[in-house]
């Protein structure tokens, strides 16, 4: 579905992305995680067309972005991390803007947006100006716009930030029901459980760089299932362990106080970074 080959990103002297190599397959849904400012939302904003590449290529179905980039825009859609809503207009008004732009038929246009306001629970707040929207009612609108055009992948740029708990996990189900209706989705992220909960695969991406790339669980495997914690000289250490009978007796060896946990993704990216996903 989509073919990323030597994509680099510059500006004057900051090299935001660095030959990204990247496959994603056919309705997969892919996870890119890192921290801010590690090139995610440039890679993203790439591939959506908005922000001009500085060498490399974007393919999608076989077609590369410079070539054919009308045919391009029309298989994506996007949702940004910054609303971008028209704030003075209804939800339904918004959906209806976004469908005559893509020149979609009235009475398709009218019963695809009755149908993604019911997908992602605004039909009672269809009348009601995007402005009086909650954060995630906010994302779950842009999510229907990007929707509308029936494109072939969407990508979401960071789609939970800024939300609480609550309204996280709300947007963890919806996405669920994209993901098992089987459109292909890529995901940036600096949230750890959502990366675990919602990706097939995947690419741990640092200072522009892709450090790594594999299942979650496959990730974990490999630094270690389990992990020892302990807080020394001012700072917390990790150490990784393939079982638990291991990390226990290297937390013997330990003095004060130790913590024994499952390893997560923060965990993986932390040993081959020696930086946190958060920072």
């Amino acid at each position: 579905m989509l073919n990323i080959v030597d994509l680099t990103k510059e500006y004057k002297n900051v090299t935001a992305v660095d030959h990204l190599n990247l496959t994603i397959e056919d309705g997969e849904f892919f996870g890119l995680l890192g921290p801010n400012g590690a090139g995610k939302t440039t890679t993203v904003r790439m591939i959506s067309t908005i922000t001009p590449k500085t060498s490399g290529d974007i393919v999608i179905d076989g077609e590369s972005i410079d070539r054919n980039l009308t045919t391009i825009k029309a298989k994506i859609g996007v949702v940004p991390q910054q609303n971008n809503l028209e704030n003075e207009m209804s939800a339904w008004e918004n959906l209806e803007v976004h469908g005559i732009l893509y020149h979609i038929g009235k009475e398709k246009r009218r019963q695809k947006i009755a149908e993604l306001l019911e997908f992602t629970g605004l039909t009672e707040r269809k009348d009601d100006l995007a402005k009086t929207y909650s954060g995630g009612m906010k994302r779950k609108l842009m999510i229907a716009r990007a929707l509308l055009h029936e494109p072939e992948m969407l990508l979401l740029d960071e789609p939970t930030v800024g939300l609480d708990a609550g309204a996280r996990r709300k947007m963890w189900d919806l996405l669920k029901r994209l993901k098992s209706n089987g459109l292909t989705v890529l995901l940036t992220t600096h949230y750890i459980e959502e990366a675990e909960v919602l990706c097939d695969r995947v690419g741990l991406i640092n200072k522009g760089k892709l450090v790594q790339l594999d299942t979650p669980l496959n990730l974990i495997e490999e630094v270690g299932k389990v992990t020892v914690e302990y807080f020394e000289d001012g700072k917390t250490h990790e150490e990784f362990f393939r079982t638990r009978e291991e990390a226990n007796t290297y937390a013997g060896t330990i003095e004060g106080e130790v913590r024994i946990r499952p390893s997560n993704l923060e965990d993986v990216f932390l040993k081959f970074t020696n930086r946190r996903v958060e920072s």
